[in-house]
């Protein structure tokens, strides 16, 4: 998708347009027979009115299976008005009834046609000048560089996507280097879009600096260039037997962060299941010890209760016990009395 710059339009040819009316009037209005814009940019449209005359209104209308709706109108009364429904696509760069011109934001397929403008003039009727919107896609190409089976030999491939088909041109910056075995391939897209890729085979004996460049055109619009350097054959050849310090510094790395994370992941494993078994003692060993309490505790519990039945049967058998020993009253008077 290409960026958005403001407005931004190519103007393709410039003309002059005769209108014709039904009085046979005729006047000149300098326009664009078509602009090229690029998708979801903004393409400016513009007429002229080269001579002087009376008009009371510009009128702008877009054509479509053709049927022309106006989308929006210039007058010194009402001022610029566009019309319902259009109010997010279009709005007026320059107002005038001599001069005039729209800016259509944000191009989709929907907006590519034709546009026409009317001087509304009185009492000699309308000038009506036509231009046509023709939109493109470009995205930037792709480069791949790789080298071949045969010695100093490059196969270079070069992809871009863009509608209408883009052209695809491959370029070198090393003179004495030359591009061979050219094959061009183009794919549709589901989107109205075109894929083409370019593939050459480049031969010589090349310096460090050299690169090779891949261009992508559509129509008159600018071209989108991409520039990569030729790989070296020893990092070449290192990538492909693995044998690259980076790729082997990269490697060591990774391993020992491995190992790091194994070790690190083990240790908190050891430490959990080691204060696991810690807490599980803890609790084994507070259990032993409230049994012991526990059963103090209901010896001590029994034994009160049995010293208080004992000490209240103890009153009772001690009166009794006393009762016995003790003789009557008349049984101490006689003992005495005999004394």
């Amino acid at each position: 998708m290409m960026p958005r710059f403001g407005v931004t339009c190519y103007y393709v040819t410039t003309v002059l347009i005769f209108g014709v009316f039904d009085k046979a009037l005729t006047a000149v209005i300098q326009t664009q027979q078509t602009v090229l814009a690029g998708m979801r940019e903004d393409a400016e449209v513009s007429c002229q009115l080269l001579e002087p005359k009376d008009v009371v209104q510009v009128t702008w209308q877009k054509t479509s299976n053709n049927v022309e709706t106006n989308v929006a109108t210039y007058s010194k009364d009402f001022g610029q008005r566009v019309n319902d429904g259009f109010t997010d696509k279009f709005e007026f760069k320059h107002t005038g009834l001599q001069n005039c011109s729209i800016v259509i934001k944000n191009l989709t397929e929907e907006d590519e046609g034709c546009y026409r403008c009317l001087f509304n003039t009185y009492p000699e009727g309308a000038f009506i000048g036509r231009t046509c919107l023709q939109l493109y896609e470009l995205h930037e190409p792709v480069v791949d560089v790789r080298q071949s089976n045969s010695t100093e030999e490059w196969v270079v491939s070069c992809s871009a996507t863009g509608r209408p088909a883009p052209t695809v041109t491959l370029s070198v910056s090393q003179q004495d280097l030359n591009f061979s075995q050219y094959n061009t391939v183009s794919v549709s897209n589901t989107n109205a879009t075109f894929t083409v890729t370019t593939t050459a085979v480049l031969s010589g004996s090349r310096n460090n600096s050299t690169q090779v460049g891949c261009a992508a055109r559509v129509l008159s619009a600018p071209h989108r260039e991409v520039m990569v350097m030729i790989p070296d054959d020893d990092d070449d050849l290192d990538e492909k037997s693995g044998s690259n310090p980076r790729n082997l510094g990269i490697r060591i790395s990774v391993t020992l962060s491995s190992v790091v994370l194994v070790l690190g992941v083990a240790v908190l494993i050891f430490v959990w299941l080691r204060k696991k078994s810690q807490n599980s003692l803890s609790h084994m060993a507070i259990q032993l010890n409230e049994t012991p309490e526990t059963a103090n505790r209901d010896t001590e519990e029994t034994d009160t209760q049995e010293y208080r039945e004992v000490r209240q049967e103890t009153p009772e058998r001690t009166q009794q016990n006393y009762n016995q020993v003790l003789p009557s009253a008349p049984a101490r008077r006689l003992i005495f009395d005999e004394n």
